[in-house]
């Protein structure tokens, strides 16, 4: 759960952890006052101790309190105190989880891991969108098969595209050629019809000329 989002660089505030309660009882709990005294509660039940047992209570939450809980039962209700005593379990029981977990990995990670896919963004002038695209489509397809991006995707109303792929510094430098190819007659060559492009041949700036990506 949130220690695999953390580990893939979700930025998640804190760790959050579930466990599963049970409880078995004598006599199948006639009374209030023989379910208070009899009853065993259970941590961390299985599948046979769910099957044969009482009660299936589920509780989720981090440190600071539950988020959800889930609660089946077969037998006709649960007292106030036996339900106290299976949340100080169950807390007891999630807080160890979440310990462990944080002693694993205390924070998210920086950096999202090279397997997870990546976007950055940025914006050029409407009247150059075919600047990007290029005849046919040749413009970007090229700059998707230098860079070994997965995806480039322009929004012809607005002039925002994204820079889709997993690699970092290709990305960012995809962003710097397709900003190389808005400025002037430097980047179009190679491209006909007004919207030409060099998404092969372009020689790529030394300086991001554009608005910053956000990524």
């Amino acid at each position: 759960g949130s220690l695999a989002l953390m580990d893939a660089g979700v930025p998640l505030e804190k760790h959050v952890a579930g466990i599963a309660m049970g409880m078995l009882l004598e006599n199948d709990g006639q009374g209030e006052a023989d379910m208070d005294t009899t009853a065993i509660i259970l941590t961390d039940i299985t599948g046979t101790e769910d099957a044969l047992g009482t009660m299936d209570f589920k509780v989720a939450g981090n440190r600071d309190g539950v988020s959800a809980f889930q609660l089946d039962i077969k037998c006709e209700g649960l007292t106030v105190a036996t339900m106290e005593r299976a949340l100080a379990q169950a807390r007891a029981g999630r807080l160890h989880i979440i310990e462990q977990m944080e002693k694993a990995l205390p924070v998210y990670r920086p950096e999202l891991p090279p397997t997870v896919p990546k976007m950055m963004r940025g914006e050029i002038e409407r009247d150059k969108i075919g600047r990007l695209i290029g005849p046919g489509g040749k413009t970007i397809t090229g700059i998707i098969e230098t860079f070994g991006l997965d995806n480039v995707d322009v929004d012809r109303d607005s002039g925002k595209f994204s820079v889709l792929g997993f690699d970092p510094l290709q990305m960012q430098a995809a962003m710097d050629h397709i900003m190389a190819l808005m400025e002037g007659d430097r980047g179009g060559r190679g491209g006909g019809g007004g919207g030409g492009g060099g998404g092969r041949g372009g020689s790529r700036p030394a300086e991001y000329a554009g608005p910053a990506p956000v990524a």
